[in-house]
């Protein structure tokens, strides 16, 4: 049979330089199907759809809720012209009850080990409307390679600079962060997968820098070191999520590639501005991600905070307001307090306000934002700042001599910078 996979666009932050990484959850989906499948993978948004092409079963996945709405017009599409339609995903399992009025079948929880019957279910005509499996999480173990063979490698590069690939060492997170889902879609443990199988796949990727995708390495110190053990002499170069504030842990981090990481930068403490130092200390980028709008903030708390960010020299930084996705504790406060000013799901892009911020206008939120972007990159735009974290990468390629003089030169004519 012929499954088309499916990934609707969505629109990237609006002062964000825009780039596409290749998508991550679509491709670890299709490792879990049948070996009888012919898989095919579309990303809208990169490549067009052909709605007459012939195929059996469309699959729709969604990441963000930005994606719901074009991923219910995609679905209502192929259901006019009788093609079957099943949704999951992470944006599916958050709008499970919107989504079940476009579908044919709505998937909730993790693929492995349960697309077998799914698929015998579809092809017996008896395709069931909802699978729920969100309490009946596989064994880690069973989480194979993603197939990335499905990817159309050519289309994810940035002024022809291959962007780097994704990864998973493991689900679930421990932490019950204020704005974030995971607890719900993953579980509140944390559940790694078996190392050798996690550097089996890396070793598979032939790109030499990844992106760990992981919600946060920081939650079982010995499994983090001894990962970090075993991707040493693989010289892959990659960022994460971020990694546990201990001097072993960042050395072994550095020593095992780490390029640059994704750090919540949440206050203007000297224990934010030293966890910066230590990480550029080991050689490790930072790129920070700021959160607007929480009940604290104030207009003038808000540029103390940007201040802070450029003092302590952050290589990059990415902005957003507080967005209350449905099933976190975010949406269940801001819904109970009657806060929640916008139920579209194509406003929940995470640079538009959708709530009352506590002190002050929505519109001064939005405003703010705005001014956070353009106040950190004033004297250095987004583009340099990019720029010089690759110096980054590159460097530390040419030092174990996995480096390559043509990436060299595509990086230079990227950024028109010399890189030599």
């Amino acid at each position: 049979m012929k499954l088309r996979i499916i990934y609707p666009k969505w629109s990237k932050l609006e002062r964000q330089t825009e780039f596409h990484l290749p998508p991550h959850g679509p491709i670890v989906f299709a490792a879990s199907l049948p070996e009888d499948v012919e898989a095919e993978f579309i990303d809208e948004n990169l490549e067009s759809i052909h709605f007459d092409d012939p195929v059996d079963l469309v699959a729709i996945s969604m990441m963000l809720s930005i994606q719901a709405k074009r991923g219910w017009e995609i679905a209502d599409i192929y259901r006019r012209k009788g093609v079957k339609v099943i949704f999951g995903g992470i944006a599916t399992m958050l709008h499970a009850q919107e989504t079940l009025d476009h579908a044919d079948s709505v998937f909730i929880g993790e693929a492995e080990g349960k697309m077998e019957k799914v698929l015998s279910d579809f092809k017996k005509g008896k395709l069931q409307k909802i699978y729920d499996y969100l309490g009946d999480r596989p064994p880690i173990e069973m989480v194979g390679t993603a197939r990335r063979d499905l990817l159309k490698k050519e289309l994810y590069n940035y002024r022809g600079i291959q962007m780097v690939d994704l990864v998973h060492a493991s689900r679930g997170c421990r932490f019950h962060c204020y704005p974030c889902a995971v607890a719900y879609l993953g579980g509140k443990e944390f559940r790694p997968r078996p190392i050798d199988k996690v550097i089996e796949e890396m070793a598979s990727i032939d790109n030499n820098r990844l992106f760990l995708v992981d919600n946060s390495l920081a939650q079982d110190t010995k499994w983090e070191m001894d990962l970090f053990k075993e991707m040493i002499p693989l010289k892959k170069k990659w960022c994460s999520h971020p990694i546990e504030d201990n001097p072993q842990v960042l050395d072994l981090a550095a020593r095992a590639g780490a390029w640059y990481v994704y750090q919540a930068v949440f206050d203007t403490s000297d224990y934010i501005r030293d966890r910066i130092k230590r990480y550029h200390d080991h050689g490790i980028g930072v790129e920070g991600t700021i959160l607007l709008g929480l009940d604290h903030h104030t207009e003038d708390s808000i540029k103390r905070l940007i201040d802070f960010l450029l003092e302590i020299e952050l290589d990059i930084a990415e902005f957003t307001v507080l967005t209350p996705f449905p099933h976190t504790k975010a949406h269940e406060d801001l819904k109970q307090q009657n806060r929640i000013i916008s139920n579209d799901w194509n406003d929940y892009s995470a640079d538009k306000v959708v709530f009352q911020p506590k002190n002050m206008s929505a519109e001064k939120l939005q405003e703010l934002l705005f001014y956070a972007w353009d106040t950190f990159y004033k004297d250095e735009p987004q583009e340099i700042k990019m720029s010089k974290l690759m110096q980054k990468v590159i460097i530390k390629e040419m030092a174990d001599d996995t480096h390559r003089p043509r990436n060299r030169a595509l990086a230079s004519r990227a950024f028109g910078r010399d890189l030599a």
